[in-house]
């Protein structure tokens, strides 16, 4: 293709927390996710070169052909404190911070992250390119209480969980009952939510998948008891767990709840989709 006229500025995108939907969504099921306050900011300057704290073969196929300039990603909101990454979605949020900076159309980061990654659902670059909280496969916003994210103590890899996930003969039934706890989400959020955890642990048990900690179990009882649910986010194994809680209040209690257990909860918002920051 050929580079577009520089445009000099920021741009930020959103990561992501999958609230519901995880592994079915590999199977075309629908997922509800959350663009969050925590992805990548792209500084755009005069001059040559890329520069990024981690692995940059996303950002550089994004950028391929771009217009000469100097283009420098970090984390639009830093997570301090924590030994490991969390799962908020950072390649998908790069790749669509570059495919912007790059003068493209955001959607063309779900080619781009795809052929990267070497496949997967795309829910990540969706939430990046779209913001809000929505269902993917057809874009809906849905309504979500208060939302908190917690550090379950470990970083954990998704292609391992994903593989054995994909070769589990029984992923039918699985699929179909995720659909129904997806579509009941808008009506009940913590009600979907309490029993699309106890769907993935018994798929877990099922399918040989390490997905529960002990860390989950402890932050679910404790959602439980401010009036919520939690579970993992994601393909499980370590990272975050998401908790949905009626109020603020009750957010807060929770939060802090967490702290007194040794639990570390990250604040998060819900964001707008990726774009220039004017």
């Amino acid at each position: 293709m050929s580079a577009a006229a520089a445009r000099y500025g920021v741009v930020e995108a959103p990561g992501k927390l999958v609230i519901l939907g995880e592994y079915a969504v590999l199977d075309g099921a629908p997922a509800v996710v959350a663009a969050i306050d925590r992805g990548v900011r792209c500084t755009v300057s005069p001059g040559a070169g890329i520069s990024t704290p981690g692995d940059d073969r996303f950002v550089r196929a994004a950028l391929e052909g771009a217009a000469a300039s100097r283009y420098h990603f970090e984390d639009s909101r830093p997570v301090v404190g924590i030994d490991g990454k969390p799962g908020f979605g950072g390649s998908a949020a790069a790749t669509v911070a570059a495919v912007l900076a790059a003068g493209r159309p955001a959607e063309d980061a779900f080619a781009v992250h795809a052929a990267v990654q070497g496949g997967g659902s795309g829910i990540d670059v969706f939430a990046s390119v779209h913001g809000g909280v929505r269902r993917f496969r057809d874009g809906a916003e849905v309504p979500c209480p208060p939302m908190v994210a917690v550090w379950s103590g470990q970083s954990a890899a998704t292609g391992p969980r994903v593989a054995r996930y994909l070769a589990w003969p029984g992923r039918f039934a699985f699929v179909e009952a995720s659909r129904a706890v997806v579509g009941a989400f808008a009506s009940d959020p913590m009600g979907s939510t309490r029993e699309a955890y106890a769907l993935l642990r018994a798929m877990a048990v099922a399918a040989g998948v390490a997905y529960d900690l002990p860390a989950f179990a402890a932050i679910a009882g404790l959602a439980a008891a401010h009036g919520g649910a939690a579970k993992p986010s994601g393909a499980g194994g370590g990272d975050i767990a998401v908790a949905l809680l009626p109020d603020p209040a009750a957010a807060a209690a929770f939060a802090a709840a967490c702290a007194a257990r040794g639990l570390r909860s990250i604040e998060v918002n819900v964001a707008r989709g990726a774009g220039w920051v004017e």
